[in-house]
């Protein structure tokens, strides 16, 4: 049985649209409805609701679903098998990532990959922006999730754009309001995070040649600095995605203008990384999509 109608329709209901599901699998709205409405007629009931709350599976197409993934993960064991016996497949994947991924991304992405790819394993490194790249320039790792850095080479794809987020002590006068301007860090102690953070902090403020008191000696991990700006010893930037779930008594307001860091995935070479690579790569654009409430941004490039 054919499986791109269904991994076609899943990715409609992961993703919740035909708008985001279409954009994630290069085809256009109507070719996706058309193919949905040919599974359905090839079937011979509904599979999919569809609404103005999104995409959904109908009674009937949740109970398919178990079998739906039992096909899938057998037509990826069979294309495993087809790569291992050409001699392209191996059976670990290594990935270097930041700890904010390691945290939110990468247990849903290793978990769904894992029921496709049972026989692969994923070892995850955890590390610096100078300490992940590094790593894909000696080969030590196979893929790399990280901010974008220009002054390395590599093959990239786009995942998210990080919102950065100014972090400031409880008491600050934020005055009701919801945004923070760039300009307000004009000679304030600023508390630099550790793991290369600073490369895209000091962008922000390059382009608007602001000039914050940059505590050198407070180069520490996100935690630390969450501590420090809570009791009152300066403030700091970090994004979204560092400050996702924490609870810390700090005011966090988006930038005004906004700014982000953009993360994705870099590899050394995409048209050279091995299928289960790839197959790793369409998983991540795929579930980080879907945690984010939106399609992938775009595709993948080169920078030098």
């Amino acid at each position: 049985m054919e499986t791109k109608k269904w991994e076609a329709m899943l990715a409609a209901v992961d993703l919740g649209s035909f708008t985001r599901a279409a954009r994630h699998l290069d085809l256009t709205q109507s070719g996706l409805t058309h193919m949905m409405n040919a599974l359905e007629k090839e079937v011979g009931f509904p599979l999919l609701v569809r609404d103005r709350s999104g995409v959904r599976l109908t009674a009937d197409g949740e109970r398919l679903r178990p079998a739906i993934h039992e096909l899938l993960q057998s037509a990826a064991r069979l294309k495993e098998q087809i790569a291992a016996q050409a001699g392209q497949q191996r059976k670990s994947i290594r990935v270097a990532a930041y700890s904010s991924i390691c945290m939110h991304w990468l247990p849903t992405i290793v978990q769904q990959f894992r029921w496709a790819w049972p026989d692969v394993s994923v070892d995850i490194r955890m590390g610096s922006v100078e300490e992940i790249y590094r790593w894909l320039q000696e080969g030590t790792v196979d893929l790399s999730f990280a901010s974008r850095q220009d002054r390395w080479r590599y093959d990239w794809t786009p995942l998210w754009d990080d919102p950065l987020l100014a972090v400031l002590p409880p008491d600050y006068p934020v005055g009701g309001r919801d945004r923070f301007p760039v300009p307000e860090f004009e000679g304030k102690e600023f508390l630099m995070p550790s793991l290369g953070f600073d490369l895209d902090i000091l962008g922000v403020f390059e382009a608007r040649n602001i000039r914050p008191d940059i505590r050198s000696n407070t180069a520490v991990e996100d935690a630390a600095i969450l501590s420090m700006v809570e009791h009152g010893l300066g403030v700091s930037i970090l994004s979204q995605l560092v400050l996702q779930g924490r609870r810390d008594n700090v005011h966090a307001l988006p930038l005004d203008p906004p700014a982000c860091r953009q993360i994705g995935i870099a590899v050394r070479s995409l048209s050279e990384a091995t299928p289960v690579i790839q197959e790793f790569i369409a998983y991540s654009r795929r579930i980080v999509g879907a945690l984010h409430g939106r399609g992938e941004q775009g595709g993948a490039h080169s920078f030098s």
